[in-house]
């Protein structure tokens, strides 16, 4: 059985390796509060008893520790040529040079400078954020905004990307 082509040549495989991965996962204070949220629930139930006592803090806990985790399961790539932040995906041919936004410029960005057409992934527990213009005529937002702890590696990767598909 001989080797296939795609097998001998590494070219495909670096394609589709993410040039940038980033997981936005909650602070380790929101998981305390989550704890919390179960013993609420378990001080809730108390006067019904142990049994009960205890179903209130499963529930309570388990039900705020969904909600932490799903909150805080945010992902930024950039990966085959195209921008995956969240739900969203755009090649990166339709996006512009990224702008690397430090912490007082980003709140400026998430507050008065935003624009409601904007594709928006923010994380108010991450201070930092890369803001890129939609170059694409037919698609009407204006700008993604990332929330990103290295938004510097995210622009590198966002440039890099683009450098390629224009040469």
């Amino acid at each position: 059985m001989q080797p296939s082509a795609a097998a001998s040549d590494p070219a495909p495989a670096t394609a589709l390796a993410p040039q940038y991965d980033e997981r936005l996962t909650a602070p380790r204070s929101w998981w305390l509060m989550a704890a919390l949220v179960g013993v609420s629930g378990a001080l809730i139930m108390l006067p019904l008893g142990t049994l009960p006592m205890l179903g209130g803090l499963i529930l309570a806990g388990a039900l705020a520790a969904m909600a932490v985790s799903s909150y805080g399961s945010a992902r930024i790539r950039v990966v085959a040529g195209s921008l995956v932040a969240g739900d969203a995906r755009i090649p990166v041919s339709a996006l512009g040079e990224p702008e690397v936004l430090d912490a007082e410029e980003a709140r400026a960005w998430r507050t008065h400078k935003a624009d409601t057409r904007a594709f928006m992934l923010l994380r108010g527990y991450v201070p930092e954020a890369v803001r890129v213009e939609v170059v694409d005529p037919a698609d009407p937002t204006p700008y993604l905004y990332l929330s990103s702890r290295d938004p510097k590696a995210l622009a590198a990767a966002l440039t890099a990307v683009r450098g390629r598909e224009q040469a």
